[in-house]
């Protein structure tokens, strides 16, 4: 299971995190703070390389913030980024339901040279996303905490059912990774290590563990 790391500067964090084998999420909250008219940058190692990379959508970081969500900001970031991403999350309002998936279908059209992750949020089901998924579309786990929790068993049966892509949001402790794990997850991401990177031994030897428990 690969683990996602937000990215940062710190350059200790950063290659811990090459050493570990994490990628980096970036999105147009990370890459140019949402300012408009700020140079966005692709996320690089300390080396100057390109780390590998998936690109997030800013809609988490607006719903913390009050804000709206910056479509003209995560164009731009798709323009530069999204050829190199691992995937790119389709823009979503965080925990709206039928009207995150409304908003999301509205963007798809224009992602299709991306393979795309679609976030289910509070009140999705799968019968939902009926004819929405494929190999180059697949589902982004997002949500409430507990709506998250509740509902990752229902979201890896169906990744597994329709042979799609299965990624889950804010995982920032042991016991997430072993939900992710036994969900069947492809991957997670978090910012625990960004912002502590002495919690990325825990985490990453969690994440390389066998789950002792089947798939759910």
């Amino acid at each position: 299971m690969i683990g996602y790391a937000s990215w940062t500067g710190t350059k200790k964090t950063l290659d811990a995190l090459r050493a570990a084998d994490w990628r980096l999420l970036t999105g147009p909250h990370i890459m140019g703070r949402g300012h408009k008219g700020r140079t966005f940058k692709l996320p690089l190692w300390t080396d100057g390389t390109v780390a590998p990379y998936a690109v997030d959508n800013g809609a988490w970081t607006a719903h913390q913030q009050g804000t709206s969500f910056d479509s003209e900001a995560f164009e731009r970031c798709v323009a530069l980024a999204g050829a190199g991403a691992d995937w790119v999350v389709v823009p979503d309002i965080v925990e709206g339901g039928l009207d995150s998936l409304g908003f999301s279908l509205s963007w798809l059209p224009r992602l299709t040279e991306h393979r795309v992750l679609i976030a289910v949020q509070d009140g999705m089901e799968p019968a939902d996303l009926e004819g929405l998924l494929s190999e180059r579309v697949g589902i982004f786990i997002g949500g409430s905490t507990d709506w998250k929790i509740d509902t990752m068993p229902i979201w890896g049966r169906l990744a597994r059912l329709v042979g799609c892509y299965l990624h889950v949001g804010r995982v920032n402790t042991v016991r997430r990774i072993r939900l992710c794990q036994r969900c069947g997850a492809h991957s997670f991401d978090g910012t625990s290590v960004t912002r502590f990177v002495c919690n990325l031994p825990r985490l990453d030897n969690a994440r390389r563990q066998q789950t002792i428990w089947g798939l759910v």
